[in-house]
């Protein structure tokens, strides 16, 4: 009696029973497709995705980093109530008012702030943001982050300057 064919499988045409071929190899190639398109959709998400994040990560840190008005004041066209450096008040968000003066303490700084009570309420002030020389001898407001110095007492890295005074005048010691 001959065997009947079963879906697993088929005997081949010489008749022999004992050769046989799997009918499973069809499958076998819709399921490689299958995790093939799979597999493509997925790498075609991620790719969205990621370009999705890179663009709002750019326009995230473009409005950090996008002036007031501009980084590098022109000399002569500062007026008060100017304001330059970054719009962010959240990394930026320590403040002081004063007297804006070239230089600062034993390479700590580019710059001093002057304010009243005299030396130990000076702050000295560095800028990656913005040029500091075009305010000197301006009464400025300034906001930073605040590091600690080897000689400064209070080392601020300044992110956003507002002029409030353009012949601003140097506090006097008392």
């Amino acid at each position: 009696m001959q065997e009947q064919p079963t879906q697993d499988s088929t005997q081949k045409e010489t008749g022999d029973p004992s050769i046989t071929t799997s009918t499973k190899e069809p499958s076998m190639k819709h399921a490689t497709k299958k995790h093939m398109i799979i597999t493509v959709l997925v790498a075609l998400l991620a790719g969205a995705l990621t370009g999705f994040g890179g663009y709002y990560l750019k326009t995230s840190i473009a409005e950090v980093t996008t002036p007031a008005e501009t980084l590098h004041p022109e000399e002569g066209a500062v007026q008060n109530g100017d304001v330059f450096g970054s719009k962010d008040t959240d990394t930026f968000k320590d403040t002081a008012e004063g007297y804006l003066q070239a230089g600062g303490i034993d390479g700590e700084g580019s710059h001093s702030l002057l304010r009243p009570g005299g030396e130990t309420q000076t702050v000295y002030l560095t800028s990656s943001v913005t040029d500091l020389s075009e305010l000197e001898g301006m009464q400025v407001k300034v906001w930073g982050e605040t590091f600690k110095g080897q000689k400064a007492g209070w080392l601020m890295d300044v992110g956003r300057v507002e002029v409030l005074d353009t012949q601003g005048t140097a506090p006097t010691e008392e």
